[in-house]
């Protein structure tokens, strides 16, 4: 069992994901903290949220069943597998659990099924591949709730904000948060600046002083 995530700053979260978009954040946070570019989302969604990180043993899905079942509302799965993504991790009835329970999404580096059902349950799914082929639920497979984990070379703790959208994912960490609204919020005001610009006749060339 783990503790309750409730009382984490959902607000500072909610904050970042609503007015900024997964990549302002990434720039904003300095570039850091993108997920691998093959974890899309299996429909047009957007994910924001803390983190609960999952370790799950490849090719069976009980530990996500648990992770439903034991996340706080709010909270994002974050999930990392520990081999192939040939496996149809999460689909329609996992779906329909975590949206009943409140959770905010699911980031799996595995395979998703059940497409056209997840997009009309409408709960946020990012995953990198689409696979039928189904898992086992071993009571013996190791894995962990919880975290640490890492996908590719981001690691992720719990309650790290994730943000992601039709561009990709990024973590944060969670006491990196109020620097990352401060930045996010200067990044998209210079940006409004430059586009006035631009349409009032000014050059990329010179707005960025680039080479000519």
């Amino acid at each position: 069992m783990v503790a309750s995530s409730a009382d984490r700053p959902l607000a500072a979260a909610t904050a970042v994901a609503d007015r900024f978009s997964a990549a302002t954040v990434h720039e904003a946070a300095g570039r850091v903290g993108a997920l691998p570019a093959r974890l899309r989302p299996a429909y047009a969604a957007a994910v924001y949220g803390p983190a609960f990180p999952v370790l799950c043993p490849g090719g069976d899905n009980l530990w996500l069943h648990r992770a439903v079942a034991e996340a706080a509302p709010g909270d994002v799965l974050v999930v990392q597998t520990t081999s192939t993504d040939e496996y149809g991790y999460w689909g329609e009835i996992l779906s329909e659990a975590a949206r009943a329970r409140g959770l905010s999404g699911l980031v799996l580096d595995g395979g998703v099924r059940d497409l056209g059902a997840l997009e009309r349950v409408g709960f946020p799914v990012f995953s990198s591949s689409i696979c039928i082929k189904g898992t086992v639920k071993d009571p013996d497979g190791s894995g962990r709730l919880g975290g640490p984990i890492r996908i590719g070379d981001v690691r992720i703790e719990r309650g790290d904000l994730i943000v992601g959208d039709e561009d990709g994912v990024v973590v944060i960490p969670q006491h990196r948060w109020p620097e990352v609204l401060e930045s996010s919020r200067e990044r998209e005001d210079k940006e409004a600046r430059i586009i006035a610009e631009i349409r009032s006749g000014a050059s990329t060339l010179d707005l960025y002083s680039l080479p000519r």
